[in-house]
This record gives structure tokens, C-alpha cells and sequence, in this order.
């Protein structure tokens, strides 16, 4: 029974194949053959075109308003659309530079501000880096002094253990 199931089963792969392969195949060989056909009947062939087609309209031809990007009843409902439209140019110029000043004035405030914070940072460091070297040298200090009581006990010790040692003394 399992032969006959394995067969089975290569022969519908074999089937999956064939079909797949003209699923794929099938339309590109169609369209090959047809153009084949036609090509020998030239009854059937289609007369060279002839366009008389005008030329593409152009943008400012059809909406003439968004050339210099105006249009001219855009908020004409609106009062103060229609007040802040018909002010002059340089007026608009001018409230511009004036919105930038003002922009350029608090950047410039915010970075006095960043930066006197920054020196009273780098003061206060500053205080904190001076705090330690001097902690730095005390104990340094500290540390020599210690070091020349330790070489100056070691040769009392040195000394007392030679007295120790001539006065029959064997150590440890």
C-alpha cells in the first residue's frame, strides 16, 4: 500500500509540475503565437497612427493664481485673513524681521543664561578640584612622615635586636 500511496503521490507532484510550469509559461506563449498568427495575416494588422495631439497644457495656463502662489479670493470670507492679505509687502517684511529679532533676543538670553550657569558649574568644580589636591597633599604629607617614623623604628628595632642577639638571645 505505501508503494502505491509514493506513486501516487510523485505522479500528482509530476501533475503540480506541469500545471505550475503552464500557469507560468501559458500566457507569455500565448501572446507569441498569436503575434506569430497575425503576423502572417496582414489583414488583420493595425495601420500605422497618425496623432494630431495637442502639446500638454502647462501649469501657469491652467491655474494662472498659483504661479506666483496667490490666489486671489483664498479667505476673502475671513476679516482678518482679508486684512493680514491686504497689507504691503514690506509691512510683512517688516513684522518678519521683527518676529525674528524677537526669536534671535530670547536665544540669545537662553544661552547667557546656559552659559552663567556653566561658569558657576565650573566654579563650583573648580572649589571641589582645589578642596582635593589640598586633601591630596596632607595626605601625602602624612604619608612621607609616616614613612620616616616606620625607616626610623625599624633601625631601633634593628639595633635593639643586635643588643638582644650579643646578649645570648636567639630569636625566633
Amino acid at each position: 500500500m505505501s508503494r502505491r500511496s509514493g506513486a501516487c503521490l510523485r505522479c500528482c507532484l509530476v501533475i503540480f509540475a506541469v500545471v505550475s510550469a503552464l500557469a507560468v509559461c501559458g500566457p507569455a506563449l500565448y501572446w507569441r503565437f498569436k503575434k506569430g498568427i497575425s503576423l502572417g495575416d496582414n489583414k488583420s494588422s493595425c495601420p500605422p497612427c497618425i496623432c494630431d495631439c495637442p502639446p500638454p497644457v502647462s501649469l501657469l495656463k491652467i491655474a494662472p493664481g498659483l504661479a506666483n502662489l496667490s490666489v486671489s479670493d483664498c479667505g476673502s470670507d475671513d476679516p482678518d485673513i482679508k486684512e493680514e492679505m491686504e497689507k504691503q509687502f514690506v509691512d510683512l517684511l517688516t513684522e518678519e524681521l521683527k518676529l525674528q529679532e524677537a526669536v534671535a533676543e530670547e536665544h540669545s538670553r537662553h544661552m547667557n543664561v546656559t552659559l552663567a550657569e556653566a561658569k558657576r558649574v565650573a566654579t563650583q568644580y573648580q572649589k571641589e578640584a582645589e578642596k582635593c589636591n589640598a586633601a591630596t597633599e596632607t595626605c601625602e604629607e602624612a604619608r612621607e612622615r609616616a614613612e620616616a617614623l616606620l625607616l626610623k623604628e625599624r633601625k631601633v628595632t634593628f639595633a635593639w635586636e643586635q643588643r638582644a642577639r650579643q646578649l645570648g638571645w636567639e630569636g625566633e
